[in-house]
């Protein structure tokens, strides 16, 4: 493939590449010398699954191992200890050494639903890093200044803040770094959130007497509440070891707009079929639902099989289809207090949910329909003239009689 092509699908859906010119150079070298690039991405394993904001950055290693260059998917281990300080306002709270060995675990396992497992070369940075003694560790940190380091901007706001920052926190942008001088890595992917520690590798190799790598940021994926950057602490993320079921059913709760975000970062669709798309979406040719669920046959397939993929679009169908209600859902009689009444407060007094506060959440999420209409708003009072027919989550369903 020419140069200027691999450039273009690197450079799909990234934020920023530092600098273009050096990786047009690097793949130019790479092409004439038949020696492929060195691709790293780390992940420090601080929570044990995998969800698709992760997969950012791994659909871009696939990217770039399909063209054919040595990716290393790179576990760390070591700075999980120290714990990534990028876009955090407090101090983290240290992960147990048996927390960070069942985490990596579960990485090294999951990662080959998208990568191919025998061209994908995964370490640990504790292989080396473990070796560092005190006098190493000094001679690494004498390549930057605290001037340096605290230009980024969330130490520049918690040093003014009078928020604690650690010492150890200061390492951590230099470890990374470091990591990029042992692997000679030419080429390091992470989310944009990540560019100060990625630019900290950058200039470490040319103090090493190494060519410098090409930084390229991703976009931090937004998450099923269409706010948030996917996450489990907000709970808005897609996990890949979920049920097939539940990974469709997510994908089809995402909203219209942010569903052309998802298909860019991690389908393989080409950029002219989804650009075809949402036009069509746009000029009402196509109903957005159908290419929806075209992205969720897509993903579910890609880490659980075609045929489970077509699965849980059958199930999905046959299950939310306003033809195909549940003949058996439950009657919860309810005292209306008032002429209307809050819907949140309604579920809660039957039994649905826990808190009004995950009613919201769940509303916010587009997971509840009334009578076969998605509920948008948060604030939706039901009047008490009437029989109710709720869908809670993907399989809840419950019948609300006033009395």
């Amino acid at each position: 493939m020419k140069v200027s092509e691999q450039v273009e699908i690197i450079k799909r859906g990234t934020v920023e590449i530092i600098r273009e010119d050096d990786l047009v150079k690097k793949l130019t070298k790479s092409a004439e010398t038949g020696q492929p690039l060195t691709i790293k991405v780390g992940f420090d394993p601080t929570a044990p699954d995998i969800h698709l904001g992760h997969t950012v950055l791994i659909q871009k290693m696939k990217h770039l191992q399909d063209l054919g260059h040595q990716v290393i998917f790179l576990i760390g281990d070591f700075t999980a200890a120290i714990g990534d300080p990028s876009g955090r306002s407090t101090l983290r709270k240290p992960i147990s050494k048996e927390e960070i060995i069942k985490n990596s675990q579960t990485y090294a396992e999951q990662i080959f639903k998208i990568l191919d497992k025998n061209k994908t070369k995964v370490v640990f940075n504790s292989e080396w890093m473990d070796k560092v003694d005190a006098a190493k560790l000094i001679e690494i940190a004498a390549h930057y200044t605290v001037a340096r380091i605290i230009e980024r901007d969330d130490f520049s706001k918690r040093y003014a803040e009078q928020t604690p920052i650690g010492i150890h926190e200061f390492l951590y942008p230099l470890i990374q770094g470091y990591d990029s001088v042992v692997l000679k890595a030419d080429i390091e992917i992470g989310g944009s959130d990540q560019k100060f520690n990625l630019l900290v590798g950058r200039e470490l190799q040319k103090l090493y007497g190494q060519e410098s790598q090409v930084v390229i940021t991703m976009p931090l994926l937004v998450g099923l509440d269409g706010v948030q950057k996917m996450s489990k602490s907000y709970s808005n993320y897609i996990g890949i070891n979920e049920e097939p079921a539940d990974i469709f059913g997510k994908v089809m709760s995402i909203g219209d707009d942010l569903m052309f975000d998802y298909y860019e970062l991690l389908s393989d669709t080409t950029m002219e079929e989804i650009e075809a798309i949402r036009s069509q979406c746009k000029k009402g040719e196509l109903n957005p639902m159908i290419a929806k669920k075209g992205l969720g046959v897509e993903l579910t397939a890609r880490f659980w099989g075609k045929e489970a993929g077509e699965k849980a679009l059958a199930d999905f169908e046959s299950l939310f289809s306003k033809h195909n209600t549940p003949n058996d859902i439950p009657l919860v009689e309810i005292r209306w207090e008032e002429d209307e009444m809050w819907l949140p407060q309604l579920l809660k007094l039957a039994g649905t949910i826990e808190s009004t506060s995950d009613g919201r959440r769940l509303i916010q999420q587009g997971a509840i329909t009334v009578n076969d209409e998605k509920v948008t708003d948060q604030n939706i009072k039901l009047g008490k003239e009437k029989e109710y027919t709720v869908k809670v989550g993907k399989r809840r369903f419950i019948r609300i009689k006033p009395v």
